[in-house]
């Protein structure tokens, strides 16, 4: 176990409080608490006299993630450890590379958006990326357990906040790169740039997979050992066919032809197909014994989770940023025979930039959408639907801000062969109304639909 706790509820005896200041909470507060629940010691940044053990540091921050470091380091770089970075795609390349991992016969952790996953335990996560106090809680658990691999999602925050601290990557991948949390690093190049470090963080002898489809991942080759996938890559895409709820994939590797059918659909599915089998061909695997565990693979909950509606399609899908809503839907407009009808909102007290874009690319290439909440939290949701709607002359759309409501509305426009697109929140099963967090999975909304 670890020996130090940030959360004074969570403390044990014998453990070391360290009492961080956050945002919106100061640890300071919570000392009282956490010595009547054991702490054997506490580390502030304040002026005090306490009934135990009682250090004052510059900055709690830098004192917990350097004792981790210290302290933990070597226990979790027994593991093999692949990080995966980019906008998007990183929750399904991961949860694929585990997947396979585990089909492989290999005991192997996941840790992202969708939560922790390991042996048959799931844990919920606040964030892609956890907080490090978090991180090496379950990293070291699953270290101590001899568990061979963890695959993770790497987000830009993460990187910017040095949640890594002290990992050692074995393998890394480059998805790509589009706009997203500018709200947090307002430029492009500083995105980027945040992505960047996570070279930082692999070994010497390790290697980087990236997308060379992506102008970007000419930054990530200052790391001389990598290896690209895509249309020109060295995993080489020749040809592929996209169906409802399949895809045939044609890609060559050092000039030999390899066929493999995935349950996965759409074109971004065939890049994130592609940096799970890069790196674990990297690592090791023949790709023919890749290519047989692939039928046994699936994508997460809430990305291009498809269900029959009454004689057309309903798809939950987790896009929310403009590249990933544009490619959605493009996806879907190439294999569809009818009607495309998007369902769609932005999250409250984010990056507004992304709204009216957002909005134009939803009503340009669907024949119909309507827009929904998506989390508005405190912000104000007609002020949001005004961001989503400024400058869009479209007029094939309709706001309704109940997201059920929206849903079975959608549901019910359905004629033959139209497909629904239900897009932003995919595997989330809330909805945060100001400061509450209510129920509310689109999945769950689309199978009660009738019933």
């Amino acid at each position: 176990m670890i020996k130090y706790e940030t959360n004074s509820k969570l403390v044990t005896t014998g453990q070391i409080f360290v009492a961080l200041k956050g945002h919106t909470v100061d640890g300071h507060d919570y000392i009282e608490e956490a010595i009547k629940n054991g702490a054997s010691k506490v580390v502030g940044e304040k002026d005090l006299t306490l009934e135990v053990p009682y250090e004052k540091v510059d900055d709690t921050n830098v004192y917990l993630k350097e004792h981790l470091v210290r302290e933990y380091s070597d226990i979790i770089n027994k593991l093999k450890i692949i990080g995966v970075t980019g906008t998007n795609g990183k929750t399904t390349s991961c949860y694929l590379i585990y997947q396979m991992l585990k089909k492989l016969g290999k005991k192997v952790a996941y840790l992202g958006t969708i939560g922790f996953y390991y042996q048959d335990e799931k844990i919920e996560l606040n964030n892609t990326t956890p907080d490090i106090l978090t991180l090496y809680k379950l990293v070291t658990k699953v270290a101590n357990d001899k568990a061979e691999y963890l695959v993770m999602e790497v987000s830009s925050h993460a990187l910017a906040f040095e949640r890594l601290a002290g990992f050692k990557l074995t393998r890394a991948a480059f998805t790509n790169l589009t706009e997203d949390h500018l709200d947090y690093h307002k430029t492009m190049d500083a995105y980027l740039n945040e992505k960047l470090k996570i070279i930082n963080y692999l070994k010497d002898d390790g290697m980087i997979l990236l997308n060379s489809d992506d102008v970007a991942h000419e930054k990530f080759k200052k790391f001389k050992n990598y290896q690209t996938f895509g249309l020109n890559g060295d995993y080489q895409i020749s040809h592929f066919a996209i169906k409802p709820d399949h895809t045939d994939l044609e890609f060559t590797y050092e000039d030999k032809k390899y066929q493999v059918t995935t349950n996965l659909t759409n074109k971004f599915n065939v890049y994130n197909y592609l940096t799970a089998l890069s790196i674990l061909h990297s690592l090791g695997f023949s790709i023919e014994d890749i290519i047989k565990v692939t039928k046994e693979v699936y994508p997460p909950k809430g990305r291009c989770e498809t269900y029959q509606v009454g004689l057309g399609y309903a798809v939950v899908d987790y896009a929310h940023t403009p590249d990933a809503v544009e490619k959605v839907i493009l996806a879907y407009t190439e294999m569809k025979k009818n009607r495309i009808i998007t369902i769609i909102g932005c999250g409250g007290d984010r990056d507004p930039i992304k709204r009216p874009i957002m909005g134009n690319i939803a009503t340009k290439y669907s024949d119909y959408v309507i827009f929904t909440n998506d989390n508005p939290r405190t912000e104000d949701p007609k002020k949001i639907m005004q961001d989503i709607t400024k400058d869009n002359h479209s007029d094939n759309y309709e706001i309704i801000y109940d997201r059920k409501e929206a849903i079975y509305k959608g549901i019910e426009m359905l004629k033959k062969d139209d497909i629904l697109l239900v897009l932003g929140k995919g595997h989330e099963d809330y909805q945060i109304i100001g400061h509450e967090k209510i129920h509310l999975d689109d999945a769950e909304i689309i199978q009660s639909y009738g019933k």
